[in-house]
């Protein structure tokens, strides 16, 4: 049968059944935000405790949340007995808040990039273990070079640090994403010596050292503000998840 112009259309036998429409799958329609879910977690929590803080709390409030919740050296000084649970705790609060949007913004970009391999590589279960332990190791750190100082620190940087170091045990080098590739798991964890033997792994520990020394040294850095930047957080955070990342690795039979 033709068409006006001419040109002949295929059209199936009478009685023939028109072939099915191919199946749709999940990879035809990729989600909007493909990010593990303990990440989306970790986003929804701080942004929300943020948007609480700035539109809904009253400045009295902000200012017993920060101090209930942020981490301060000086707390340690005093019995413990003498004082609320706040110790006990505020080693992993403060990293749940922030203190102005642009913080916020730059610790949830970094926490999207290096987390999201962290998360799904170890789980959700270890991702929320990992953050406690991480972030209990950046204040440890932080309290050792500012003891006995009034200061307060809040914020994800020091988690978002350890998170950096743990990827440099098996998301960097050409190597380690090659073999991922073929077999169609993830890439086995690299020892510190071969971590540290990757040219990919130094550059990124050589850059992110430099980084934080010239903070240390007054150089401001982008996501801060005007607030003062913990870099000793940064360093406990990141030595934590780079030599420790083995102990929550479910692909590691023990610690490298």
């Amino acid at each position: 049968m033709q068409d006006e112009s001419g040109s002949r259309r295929d059209e199936p036998p009478q009685g023939a059944m028109p072939e099915p429409a191919p199946e749709r799958t999940s990879s035809d329609n990729p989600p909007i935000f493909n990010l593990p879910p303990g990440i989306l977690a970790a986003l929804a929590l701080v942004i929300g405790i943020y948007v609480l803080q700035d539109f809904v709390f009253s400045e009295r409030t902000n200012q017993w949340v920060a101090v209930e919740f942020g981490f301060s050296p000086v707390r340690y000084l005093y019995p413990l007995g003498e004082q609320s649970f706040a110790w006990l705790w505020t080693p992993v609060s403060y990293s749940l808040l922030h203190g102005s949007f642009e913080h916020l913004a730059f610790n949830s970009l970094w926490l999207a990039a290096f987390g999201t391999p962290v998360c799904r590589r170890i789980g959700e279960m270890r991702f929320l273990l990992f953050w406690i332990v991480s972030s209990v190791a950046a204040a440890a750190l932080h309290a050792l070079v500012n003891w006995g100082e009034p200061s307060l620190m809040v914020g994800a940087s020091g988690v978002i640090s350890a998170l950096m170091g743990g990827a440099c045990r098996f998301a960097f080098g050409d190597r380690q994403r090659v073999h991922a590739r073929l077999s169609g798991r993830e890439p086995p964890l690299l020892s510190v010596g071969q971590a540290l033997s990757d040219r990919t792994v130094r550059v990124f520990i050589i850059v992110w050292l430099l980084g934080n020394v010239a903070i240390a040294f007054g150089l401001p850095m982008m996501g801060a503000g005007s607030a003062a930047i913990a870099w000793d957080a940064h360093i406990g955070g990141f030595l934590l998840g780079f030599f420790c990342l083995a102990f929550f690795d479910p692909y590691s039979r023990k610690p490298a």
